[in-house]
């Protein structure tokens, strides 16, 4: 999706689209990977205006995915979503200083473009990627699978005993500090 400049100068406007995952390099190295699988479009709503030396661009997107538990290894589906702000400035070039250089807030969610034209793709699969849990759960209470058997514990219960092997401080089990 890319937004022309010339279009966002004098006032703020609004626009929306529906993006297949698979158009997103990003999102198909994520999925090549088995990170996650999409299961339906990329919807993006967003507002772009200009302020002063700057773009800003403000919208939100949303996602289906599917997720493998980490802890239980079932597969299930999540709606990925996420507000976002971004700020474009025409042909800044980075810093190639060796000093250390304090950004502040607005440098950190700003990127640069170049010509009369803003290409929101890579900004908005990188959205989509920062959302995409390292770790999923398919819920909070998910209790995983028996490290004996491998029974998921969410479903089944499971009968083995779980060997507490002592550890170098079971030593101080017992151990009574004499005042």
């Amino acid at each position: 999706m890319k937004v022309r400049t010339e279009h966002i100068k004098e006032s703020v406007r609004e626009y929306s689209f529906v993006e297949p995952a698979g158009s997103f390099p990003i999102l198909q190295e994520m999925e090549s990977a088995g990170e996650c699988s999409f299961t339906g479009p990329v919807q993006v709503a967003f507002k772009a205006c200009r302020e002063m030396d700057h773009y800003r661009v403000e919208g939100e997107l949303a996602v289906p995915v599917q997720l493998t538990c980490s802890r239980c290894l079932c597969c299930f589906s999540k709606s990925v979503a996420s507000r976002f702000t971004i700020f474009f400035r025409e042909g800044v070039a980075a810093q190639e200083d060796d000093d250390e250089l304090e950004l502040a807030e607005q440098d950190l969610i700003s990127t640069s473009f170049s010509g009369d034209e803003i290409d929101l793709m890579p900004e908005i699969a990188e959205q989509v990627a920062l959302e995409i849990p390292v770790k999923p759960l398919c819920s909070d209470t998910c209790k995983g699978l028996c490290p004996a058997c491998g029974a998921d514990l969410n479903r089944d219960g499971c009968s083995c005993t779980v060997e507490q092997k002592p550890t170098k401080f079971a030593v101080l089990k017992d151990f009574k500090v004499r005042s």
